[in-house]
């Protein structure tokens, strides 16, 4: 019987996840052969879809090509604080969009330090709202993304032919020619195919950042579909076609997706080298301006938000606790699904692991609004706002965590598996003395990135919630709205601080638990 337990949890687990994209499907089938759709707005969501893809494509590249030279620059400088800055470019990841807004706003806001700078040149002001505002947010969230995507293809190759390459005498100009140039024709597509698709589901920033109708991205014109005019039959088409293209774009990613360029090496520390003059000059600056480009909207949160904590309306503290349990919940739903899965497929189930990734093929506002248009005419939303919330929040971290345990699962079954079945542990015993014990890091890590992530959601709460269900994130784009800037501030300030000791938590947990 134990034995059956496996495949039996993960196909249930299988059909549990992809509930939520049927939702979709059928209740935009039905929805919009049911409801009469003004077909008057075509021009406007034809505009949407267009600048939904322009965005998309300037954010992916303006982000990669701002990456190369700063990841050059971190491959072949070595410094104190290398190790610790690299660290930091996972912060942006993390952070709640809304977070990021508001230090953005705050930077290259009208009364920001970076208009200041331009008016004392005597130069015209620049605005953050439209195009050129929901590109500089896509860029600060993705840099940093981006960065180390190609910093890992930077590692990979092997130390030997840059020795080699020292020994004929190569300029630094051929060592990229001939070694570097190839590495980047094979990560810049997965790269740009990324952070493509992360900025097609994007929906907080075209909600504050828009900037009127002439910026209206396909998942904002959802949200204004259902919340505004309650045209469903509209809502559904448009979720249709934004899942179309994240499932082609999804699918594009992976056969973009290439192996190695090099041969393997002989696994010594990569020395990039250091070339003097102007070039390490250059490098200094890219570093320096990369830096305060990624650390200046974090410390302008943190300015902005210390007096806004006296204003802080008292809706703060019970939205906080709704996103609070909200994360964790969904922490702990995403763990149990991926750790499942992840188990599966180690066991020769691959067919599951489609199942794992389905979730990259449509965003969570988008999944929310199947989910919406499905429960709608017997349920009043706002009554599933939480749950629905928690559960789509856990399926869109799946993907991440599935692939952080996977690895690992692998190498547990490959060590322990033959040893478990000849002792005959089995079920929750195995799961409590050899699975949990060392999978402990990846899951503590997985978990806090997945409950980080659902801290900062602003898509499906958007949905669903009324002013009773409403969770922090959405409570400090209210106050925005309502040009309440200092409180907002004071807000994002206690949001980011509970998103980055939630992720702490749950890291130093599977840390202490780890086994070696």
């Amino acid at each position: 019987m134990a034995s059956r337990a496996g495949p039996i949890t993960a196909r249930a687990t299988a059909a549990f996840l992809g509930l939520a994209v049927a939702a979709l499907t059928l209740g935009s089938a039905a929805l919009t052969a049911g409801h009469a759709t003004d077909w008057s707005r075509g021009p406007a969501d034809g505009a949407a879809l267009r600048f939904t893809l322009v965005q998309a494509a300037l954010s992916a590249l303006v982000s990669c090509l701002l990456a190369i030279p700063l990841t050059r620059a971190l491959a072949r400088r070595r410094f104190a604080a290398r190790a610790l800055l690299i660290r930091l470019l996972a912060a942006p990841f993390l952070l709640p969009v809304v977070v990021a807004v508001l230090g953005l706003l705050a930077v290259f806001g009208r009364a920001g330090p970076a208009n200041a700078a331009l008016t004392g040149l005597g130069l015209p002001p620049l605005s953050i709202f439209g195009l050129h505002g929901v590109v500089l947010a896509h860029v600060f969230l993705n840099l940093p993304l981006a960065t180390r995507m190609i910093l890992q293809g930077w590692q990979a190759i092997p130390a030997e032919r840059f020795r080699l390459a020292m020994a004929l005498g190569m300029p630094p100009s051929a060592q990229f020619r001939h070694l570097e140039a190839p590495m980047l024709r094979s990560v810049l597509p997965g790269a740009l195919a990324t952070i493509f698709l992360l900025c097609l589901t994007s929906f907080a920033i075209a909600l504050t950042l828009g900037g009127g109708p002439s910026a209206s991205t396909i998942e904002l014109s959802i949200y204004q579909a259902l919340r505004f005019e309650f045209d469903l039959g509209r809502a559904a088409l448009l979720a249709a076609l934004q899942f179309a293209l994240c499932a082609a774009v999804t699918l594009a990613t992976l056969r973009l997706t290439t192996g190695a360029v090099f041969g393997p090496g002989l696994g010594r520390p990569l020395h990039i080298p250091n070339p003097q003059g102007w070039r390490r000059l250059v490098d200094r600056a890219i570093i320096v301006l990369a830096t305060a480009f990624l650390l200046g909207p974090l410390i302008g949160v943190t300015l902005r938000g210390l007096p806004g904590l006296a204003e802080l309306p008292p809706g703060v503290w019970p939205a906080l606790a709704r996103s609070l349990a909200v994360a964790i919940g969904s922490a702990l739903l995403a763990s149990a699904i991926s750790l499942t899965l992840a188990l599966a497929v180690a066991r020769g189930q691959r067919w599951l692991e489609l199942t794992a990734m389905l979730p990259l093929s449509a965003s969570g506002l988008v999944i929310g609004t199947g989910l919406f248009l499905a429960v709608h005419p017997s349920i009043q939303p706002e009554t599933l706002a939480l749950p629905v919330t928690l559960a789509v929040n856990a399926a869109m971290a799946l993907p991440y965590l599935f692939r952080l345990l996977l690895p690992e699962t692998r190498a547990l079954l490959a060590d322990y598996g033959r040893l478990s079945e000849s002792l005959g542990l089995h079920g929750l015993t195995r799961l409590r003395l050899i699975t949990l014990p060392r999978l402990a890091r990846p899951l503590g890590f997985g978990a806090g990135l997945a409950a980080a992530l659902s801290m900062g959601d602003l898509g499906v709460i958007a949905l669903f919630a009324s002013e009773r269900s409403e969770t922090l994130p959405l409570l400090i784009q209210r106050l925005m709205g309502a040009y309440r800037m200092d409180a907002a501030a004071g807000a994002a300030l206690v949001l980011v601080s509970a998103s980055f000791a939630l992720f702490w938590a749950f890291d130093r947990w599977g840390t202490s638990r780890a086994t070696a």
